[in-house]
Formats: structure tokens, sequence, C-alpha cells
């Protein structure tokens, strides 16, 4: 259709234009995308770096078609990180003369998956310099380790800034392979977890192993929470020494719900397991778990999502790391 006169249609064209424009811009906005330097969302990269999630998912398939029990490798960096100074990446940071990190504390030697992440990091570096925080590659590599061994998918919004803190001191935070029902809902309780979100983060013991140092404490004596027979199961294990390894479940590499069927039965490898079964706070949570994978799954993925946003550095509270090994 012609317009007359040639001032009308050129108004006509303006007006449809800017219009276009105002509609774009607030489907980039309602879309989640973020021009500032803060703010976490779902596609905080969608623009500075495309393909951050193919990158991610990626690299953990294929060190886990290598290695499968690096899925628990993965997800308990995730946990290490994220209740210690936030989900910043601090417990990637190495050890210097001035300093001795997170990494090196005792209950973090037996960390693995650093090279899964140090992987991952070095692609996109490549891709998108100085632009993909050390902390968000943690927290997506956890998630995709999750649903390669058969678990929930969930997403998490991006953004964390990556933190200039690691001290060894600060992972005394950690809760104890000792601990209780008890002392586990008041730790999990100051970070904002309730008995129920710290009962669904410790199915994640569904992949991996503990060492024998962290429930020989249990063979010493009579433990009226263990059953006898995996009593001898344990004993046999660390008959090979402290660093003897004993998977959680029978299925150590895949992601169900066998962990509670085992509280269940009194097989509970470590103190801080067991004590979920046998306490009043906490058993019906851990029958209901054993008894319906589905709601294990839905509450998993709720607090993981949660434990993910944990004192987050967002903006200039923090950093982009070059290098997730130390400070820039």
């Amino acid at each position: 259709m012609l317009c007359k006169p040639p001032l009308k249609c050129l108004k006509i064209v303006i007006m449809a234009n800017l219009l276009t424009m105002f509609f774009v811009m607030e489907m980039i906005i309602v879309s989640g995308f973020s021009f500032g330097a803060s703010g976490l969302n779902m596609n905080y990269y969608l623009l500075s770096c495309p393909f951050v999630e193919p990158v991610v998912k990626n690299t953990v398939n294929r060190a886990l078609q290598d290695d499968p029990t690096l899925a628990a490798g993965l997800v308990r960096m995730h946990f290490h990180d994220c209740f210690i100074e936030g989900c910043d990446g601090s417990v990637l940071i190495d050890s210097t003369k001035d300093n001795t990190a997170e990494k090196d504390s005792p209950a973090n030697l037996s960390l693995r998956g650093y090279e899964v992440i140090d992987d991952i990091k070095e692609e996109l570096e490549n891709q998108c310099p100085g632009v993909v925080s050390c902390a968000d590659i943690v927290a997506m590599a956890a998630r995709d380790a999750v649903f390669f061994a058969g678990g929930p998918v969930y997403d998490i919004p991006k953004g964390r800034k990556d933190g200039t803190r690691s001290k060894i001191e600060d992972t005394i935070n950690l809760p104890a392979p000792i601990f209780n029902a008890s002392e586990l809902i008041k730790m999990f309780g100051q970070r904002g977890f309730s008995a129920r979100d710290m009962v669904a983060l410790s199915g994640a013991h569904t992949l991996g192993v503990a060492r024998c140092s962290s429930f020989k404490h249990r063979l010493t004596q009579v433990d009226p929470t263990l059953d006898s027979e995996f009593a001898k199961t344990l004993s046999k294990t660390c008959s090979a020494g402290d660093t003897a390894e004993q998977p959680f479940d029978s299925t150590r590499n895949d992601f169900d719900n066998e962990y509670f069927n085992d509280l269940v039965s009194n097989n509970g490898v470590l103190t801080s397991d067991q004590t979920l079964y046998n306490s009043p706070q906490t058993r019906n949570i851990v029958n209901a778990y054993a008894m319906n994978q589905a709601l294990f799954f839905l509450d998993f993925q709720q607090a993981m999502v949660k434990m993910s946003m944990l004192d987050v550095k967002e903006g200039f509270k923090g950093e982009v790391r070059k290098n997730c090994h130390k400070i820039n």
C-alpha cells in the first residue's frame, strides 16, 4: 500500500522501527537477560558467552564417560565450595607460601574433579575470555553430573563472581561425619535450610564413597544404629587402612534413592548418615524418600538450586578469575 506524502511515510517507518525496538527491549528484559554487572538469572551468558551450557555439559559428559566416579566428586566440590564463603569458587584456589587455602584442609583433601573444571575453564576462555566465572562452572558442572548419573534435571541462575578469600580455618564450618541430626539441623539452619532441605542434600551420598578414617570409630564399640552384618563389611573395608573406600550404597555411580533404603536397614556408612533415620526429627523424611524416589528428586533439585545461591558474590563484590586456581 502506497502512502503520501513521502514525509508521512517516513514518520510511519520511524514509528514502526521505534515500536519494534521497544518491543525487543521489553522481550529481552522479560526473558531475563542482564545488561548490568550484577543480578543472577538463567540467561546471564546468553549474549556474552552463548555456548557456555553445551561446553560445560559436553566436557562433564566426556569426563564421566571415562570415569563415572567423578560425578560424586563434582557434586561434593560444589557443596564444599558453597558452604564456605558462599558459592564463589574459593575451594579451587591453591595455597601459597603466605596462605593455606581451603583445598588443603583435611576435610577437602579427598575432593576430586578439579581437572574437569580446568578443562571447562580453558575452553570457555578460548571462546569468551574473562566472561564465565569459576564459581558458575562449579555449579553447572555439579548440575550436569547429577543428570548424567540418572538424577533430576534442574537449572540454576548464573552470574556468580569468584571470591578472593580461601583460608583453611574457614573449613571448620563444614559439617563433620560424626554429627548427629540435631547438629546437622542447626548447622544447615544457620544457612537458611530446613531439616527437609538438609536430608534431601544428604541424599547426594547416593553417589560416591567414604574413607575408613571417617567411619572407623563406629567399629571400636557396639553401635546400636549399625546393622551387625554391615558392620562386618565396614570392618573388612577398614582392614585395608584409613584410606580404604566404602560406597555409600550399592549403586555408587547411580543417582537414586538407594541411600535412603540403606538408612532404613541401618546400613548407613557415616554417623551423619545413619542419624537421619534414627532421629525422630528426620526419620519420616527418610522414610518418605525411601518409598518415593520422585519425591526425593523433587526436593533435591529445589535444595540444590537454593544451595547454589548461598552468599553469592555479584557485580563488583567478586571477580572472574583467569585461572581458577589463583586470584587475579
